[in-house]
């Protein structure tokens, strides 16, 4: 199968819609990609839902707990750049689905037992599953939309992390206390081959995923299929676009914005109980907050974004400058927890600051998809996944590390340290990010 079989997609389809009209199946596909990240982050958010019931079991310190976290990103990163540069060739329905299967998979064996060694395994496999899914979804996505209207899937897709997050932790946290951890770990498991069923019979590419700047192809004036660029020419590609300001800008951004979402998965739930003092269930509860106001952040934001580009706005305002606010508004958040009088108002800082914080990803990914040439941006996305998520593999780990010669003071110094990087992610997003300045060399 290659990237240019679309066999599950009505061969009419494109000639009977307006050009701007992506149609009904482009939002179905959208839909189950939706749900696809939904499944994907309620199996990253198990484990910081179980972390007290995790350590009481196996006996884990705090630092021992973060490192089983942070291995959940040692191959991440590099799963998303091969399967990112992957992406650029292969279909990616069965990418999809591959991914679904194997994280699936991936969580039996520690649902079925074992201590530290298999935990610390089984999360090394599971993110090496799950490391390329955000940037692949997010292509499938845009594959079904043009350029000027990608802004709302963009946002969609990552709002599943938000609502795989909400739907999760209230159910997962009912199944943790009374069926145990491992069996949350089931959970999940079988969700997510229901998922890969569905996809295998609903999946397809999108229309745009081979043309430049989403403009939607010509049957009739395409040129016949050529060879594929000779790989002495990818690299040089390639290479513009990693050098570019606003590649640099907007995954240095991103960095910091994923450096408040990996400390939202993992050590949020603890910090709610062990920090400010809530009880389980009610932290069950509260830890479901900073994704919804993040969710309400994201379609905000995509609707201004794309409000702001259809009057003709530059991207590097509508996009760039956006979502610099964004980490600039979370950092003041985050930065105001330590100076806030009473356990109500550093709950609600820091919930403000993880929603604001943790909201740039639909901007980095649109404004990666405008810099890139299509036939470069599946490895464009991927790569720039793959620098962002070390985000994940360090702040677990340190955090931990923080807590366990700190005590409690050192979740609340975790955030002061995620506000600094955010104020840092905000300067550079505002400063480098300009993709329509950089698209033109990039192309060239």
């Amino acid at each position: 199968m290659t990237a240019a079989d679309t066999s599950a997609v009505p061969p009419l389809a494109g000639a009977t819609q307006a050009a701007d009209d992506p149609g009904a199946r482009a939002w179905i596909v959208t839909g189950m990609l939706v749900v696809f990240m939904m499944i994907n982050f309620a199996d990253k958010a198990v484990f910081g839902l179980a972390a007290d019931e995790i350590r009481a079991d196996l006996g884990l310190s705090a630092t021992d707990f973060g490192l089983a976290n942070s291995a959940f990103f040692l191959l991440f990163s590099v799963a998303a750049v091969v399967v990112g540069l992957l992406a650029d060739r292969v279909s990616l329905k069965w990418l999809l689905l591959v991914m679904a299967l194997l994280w699936s998979v991936a969580q039996v064996p520690a649902a079925l037992g074992g201590g530290l060694a298999v935990l610390i395994g089984t999360r090394v496999v599971l993110g090496a599953a799950e490391g390329p899914a955000f940037p692949v979804a997010q292509q499938a996505a845009l594959s079904w939309f043009p350029n000027d209207r990608r802004n709302l899937p963009g946002a969609l897709v990552t709002l599943g992390v938000t609502l795989g997050v909400i739907t999760a932790a209230p159910g997962l946290t009912w199944v943790i206390q009374n069926h145990g951890w491992r069996s949350a770990l089931w959970v999940v498991a079988g969700v997510g081959l229901v998922w890969a069923a569905a996809w295998f019979v609903c999946g397809a590419d999108g229309r745009y995923r081979d043309t430049e700047a989403g403009t939607a192809p010509d049957a009739a004036s395409a040129p016949a299929p050529g060879p594929a660029p000779a790989k002495s020419r990818a690299w040089p590609a390639y290479r513009r676009v990693f050098a570019s300001r606003t590649w640099i800008g907007t995954t240095l951004a991103y960095f910091t914005s994923y450096w408040c979402v990996a400390l939202m998965l993992v050590w949020l739930p603890s910090y709610l109980k062990n920090g400010l003092g809530h009880s389980p269930a009610t932290a069950g509860t509260l830890v479901a907050l900073p994704w919804a106001l993040g969710a309400v952040v994201l379609l905000g934001q995509a609707a201004l974004t794309g409000w702001l580009m259809r009057r003709g706005v530059a991207s590097r305002w509508a996009r760039g400058r956006v979502g610099a606010g964004l980490l600039f508004l979370g950092a003041l958040c985050f930065l105001a927890v330590p100076a806030a009088d009473g356990t109500a108002a550093k709950t609600a800082l820091l919930i403000a600051g993880c929603g604001l914080g943790g909201s740039f990803a639909t901007v980095a990914i649109t404004t990666v998809a405008e810099l890139a040439p299509a036939a470069r941006r599946g490895g464009a996305l991927g790569t720039m996944n793959a620098v962002v998520t070390t985000g994940g593999l360090i702040a677990p780990t340190l955090v931990g590390r923080m807590v366990d010669s700190q005590g409690t003071s050192g979740y609340q110094n975790a955030v002061v340290l995620s506000a600094v990087l955010l104020l840092l992610g905000a300067v550079v997003a505002f400063v480098l990010i300009d993709p329509a300045r950089d698209a033109a060399r990039t192309s060239a």
